[in-house]
């Protein structure tokens, strides 16, 4: 069986195990179009197949990001939003990682140079856009986009060995 057959029959039984729990949790905090949501946070680990230690960790921080993307669209829109700080204070399992993953985390961006860092921890950890990044880095949203693409390769290529 091909690695790609594999990675599929697996991201299978992950939806299946995880996907309402994942919808549930995102609903529970307000937020309208979970379900929507969850499918996306599947069809983004269908899009990057790499190895998965700890995918009940990784399909929540999948999800909380397309979450917070979708916090800042309603925003834009005038629509409801859910309150990013009230889903981390909620404390679920998946809010903190644990130390193993913490660590490797810390080295990973760390590792990284200075300007793809600054700009990943400001999307990733602030929260912020990268038209926010932007503006406060005094660089143009294009060069934000290339930086945030090369902080996103250095994380993948140091994950997958």
């Amino acid at each position: 069986m091909s690695w790609v057959r594999e990675f599929q029959e697996r991201l299978g039984g992950l939806y299946a195990t995880h996907a309402k729990r994942i919808s549930r949790s995102l609903a529970a905090k307000g937020l309208a179009n979970s379900e929507d949501v969850t499918q996306e946070t599947f069809v983004r680990l269908a899009t990057a197949p790499i190895p998965i230690r700890h995918p009940k960790a990784l399909l929540m921080t999948v999800a909380t990001n397309l979450a917070r993307d979708e916090i800042r669209r309603q925003k834009r829109q005038g629509g409801a939003h859910l309150s990013l700080d009230q889903a981390y204070a909620e404390n679920e399992p998946w809010a903190a990682p644990d130390q193993e993953t913490a660590l490797l985390l810390k080295q990973v961006i760390l590792s990284m140079p200075k300007l793809y860092r600054n700009v990943f921890v400001l999307s990733r950890f602030a929260g912020l856009s990268y038209e926010e990044i932007a503006e406060r880095c005094n660089v143009s949203v294009k060069t934000v986009e290339w930086r945030m693409t090369k902080a996103l390769a250095h994380c993948a290529a140091l994950l997958r060995d």
